[in-house]
């Protein structure tokens, strides 16, 4: 075996199977090793029943006393409870839609679990655990591995045993004198002590050392792309000092001190000789936008062409009406452009932008296409900027010779965390929100009753000629987890609303803007979604926000989609309906009621769950991370940071022989998005 087979060679990996790994980025020998596990069982102690604690992972071993079978769930799957017990005690498991474990096991049969006990009606429950038999059962501390569809956990712990006397070609992508530096165990003792630990001191050690080897890898990618975007070369100078007064005069409103703030930092950075590359950061509802007109507005003064490029359509329309509302009267003309134009239309804006006649594009990553081409181009504004890729960014400044880059995002990310992600960037936060928003009253409910409740209060608000969303985790029912489906609940509130809307990811992109305009013209009244509204479009007749299950999203993303509704003058509210009594979710749940500040809510995500459930590394064009974690592991991000920035100053293009492995390294982490060319 050698680190370049295919994973095919391996026994029992067919043309379907190979498929499956496919979908977990698995194609080679080697990216199944280095495929590591996200958590780990620690099957070490086998616990007795009398001994298992609520919310605690544990393993125990016990007769069967009782199988039984009956009943349904309220989604309708079929129960199945069993009563095991030992000389301690005794617990219930229950299982759903497994019949086929009664005609396995039988009464008597002594079997081993592992499983989190909960509490429900006063007494433990392990609901779904796994087993074996006695004599079957794995101990010690066992990885667990991200799956997908036709892939099975013993059967990836399986294929990494077969793997590990590949462990050892694994070579080090450190110089020695880092490793030394920095007191990391070697790459072997890593790989083998990731997949299967010795003990805890060990699997410590071998995490360390990965975590380091994974951020050196994104801070060299990151310090390469800083130098080669030429960040600290000489950009559009706009000279005309104090054009932007004569637009913030203008407005029928006073900004608020944190806009005047920010607007402040913009235009210095577009009067400086240096190209601006900004990130404005703004709760929902902060007042960014008009942040873009007053940069967009100083840039026509100047001679100079913008354009604001918007994930969506139809939140591209939007910003254009906008802009072209605010901008008009100044005698700026704004163009619109998207896939879905009219070839004529198309052409008629593409001319003007050739011309310069249009002074201010907004639209779609149409505006990256290749036939877009600008007279004079000196700033480009991304909106949500963490949806487009790294390689799209740049794709659109490249538009320009050396335009002014801004960024915008609503996504609350914590200051600390924000300079580790955009740390070739200059931050502006605005952290104070216009006068007059009446703050969304936040509640949050966890039985039936309260669920009949909220949706009676739905349907008088609706009465009232108001508009509803519905969230829920999941577009389809799942066999293993109790969550309530897109498709479910669209299924009941059918029944009772005539112009209900079913909206989600797997749709494609003109059958979301479809519904989401419709939504926003008022001819849906309640709309049940995924997390696809997230980044959504101003509908300021909405004022309810229900959440299922909310305890299965992070709190900044409660945040965004609470962030939804609220924009109009009336009283808004958001309900956080819970499906777990956990101690957990009622502190998260607490913290929603209380608490407005998405800053604020955004620190309080990361202490509980850190930052790679708060929003992706890809998210933010970044490569994935697969065991580093920019909060917990904060201190070692600064350490390879810093050792990243030695190695590049002493061998730039990473020519050294002791370098080339972490420049191929490098390479093939970044090459999805974008070329180093290092």
């Amino acid at each position: 075996m050698e680190l370049q087979d295919s994973i095919s060679t391996l026994k029992g990996v067919g043309p379907k199977k190979a498929e499956a790994f496919g979908r977990l980025g698995v194609k080679t020998l080697e990216d199944l090793i280095f495929t590591f596990p996200g958590l780990y069982e620690d099957r070490r102690n086998i616990l007795s029943i009398a001994m298992l604690k609520e919310d605690e992972e544990a393993v125990f071993t016990g007769k069967v006393e009782l199988v039984r079978t009956g009943g349904y769930s309220r989604r309708g799957r079929r129960i199945l409870k069993m009563l095991v017990s030992d000389d301690t005690g005794s617990v219930e498991l229950v299982f759903f839609n497994a019949s086929y474990i009664s005609n396995s096991i039988r009464t008597g049969d002594r079997l081993t679990f592992f499983g989190k006990p909960q509490r429900n009606r006063g007494r433990l429950q392990v609901v779904h655990p796994q087993f074996s038999r006695e004599s079957e059962a794995q101990t010690g501390i066992l990885p667990v591995y991200p799956l997908t569809k036709g892939i099975s956990q013993k059967e990836m712990r399986r294929l990494q045993q077969t793997l590990r006397p590949l462990y050892a070609k694994a070579e080090s992508i450190l110089n020695r004198e880092t490793e030394e530096k920095n007191r990391l165990c070697d790459t072997k003792f890593a790989i083998e002590n990731i997949h299967f630990p010795e003990d805890g001191v060990s699997l410590r050690a071998a995490k360390y050392r990965l975590v380091f080897e994974e951020f050196m890898v994104l801070q060299i990618g990151l310090q390469a792309f800083k130098l080669a975007s030429g960040t600290l070369c000489r950009g559009a100078e706009f000279d005309n000092p104090g054009a932007e007064r004569e637009y913030i005069d203008s407005l029928p409103y006073k900004l608020t001190a944190a806009q005047k703030r920010c607007a402040g930092e913009i235009a210095a950075d577009l009067e400086s000789e240096k190209r601006m590359n900004r990130l404005v950061q703004g709760d929902v509802g902060s007042g960014k936008t008009v942040l873009a007109e007053i940069a967009m507005y100083k840039a026509a003064k100047c001679g100079y062409q913008s354009v604001m490029m918007a994930p969506t359509e139809i939140l591209a329309y939007q910003h254009f009406e906008s802009l072209k509302s605010g901008l008009s009267g100044h005698g700026i003309v704004v163009g619109f452009l998207s896939g879905s134009m009219k070839a004529a239309e198309k052409r008629k804006v593409l001319e003007g932008l050739a011309d310069g006649s249009v002074q201010v594009l907004v639209g779609t990553h149409a505006v990256i296409q290749p036939e877009v081409s600008f007279n004079r181009l000196g700033l480009v504004i991304t909106d949500e900027q963490h949806r487009f890729g790294v390689n799209q960014r740049i794709l659109l400044k490249e538009k320009g010779e050396s335009p002014n880059i801004l960024l915008m995002t609503a996504t609350p990310i914590p200051r600390t965390l924000a300079v580790m992600i955009y740390g070739d960037m200059d931050i502006s936060v605005i952290d104070e929100m216009p006068p007059g928003r009446l703050p969304i009253c936040t509640r949050c409910a966890e039985d039936e009753r309260a669920r009949r409740q909220i949706y009676a209060f739905a349907k008088r608000q609706i009465a009232r000629g108001r508009q509803v969303y519905v969230v829920t985790p999941l577009i389809d029912e799942s066999e293993t987890m109790d969550v309530r489906s897109a498709q479910e609940v669209f299924g009941e509130l059918s029944e009772h609303f005539d112009r209900a809307a079913l909206l989600h990811g797997g749709m494609k992109q003109k059958e979301k803007d479809d519904i989401m305009t419709r939504f926003s013209r008022g001819e849906i009244d309640i709309l049940v979604a995924t997390v696809v509204i997230e980044v959504g479009i101003n509908v300021p007749n909405a004022t309810v926000m229900i959440i299922e299950n909310a305890e299965r999203f992070g709190l900044a993303q409660l945040h965004q989609l609470r962030g939804r509704v609220g924009r109009g003058s009336s009283q808004s509210y958001c309900f956080l309906i819970q499906g777990s009594d956990s101690e957990t979710a009622k502190k998260r749940g607490k913290i929603m009621e209380e608490s407005g500040d998405g800053f604020f809510i955004a620190e309080e995500d990361m202490k509980i769950r850190g930052p790679g459930e708060i929003f992706g590394t890809r998210q933010h064009g970044l490569p994935d991370m697969k065991l580093a974690d920019m909060v917990r592991h904060f201190e070692v991000l600064n350490t390879a940071r810093d050792e990243a920035k030695a190695i590049l100053a002493e061998d730039p293009g990473l020519t050294k022989p002791e370098n080339a492995g972490l420049k191929s390294r490098v390479n093939k982490l970044f090459g999805d998005d974008y070329s180093l060319n290092l």
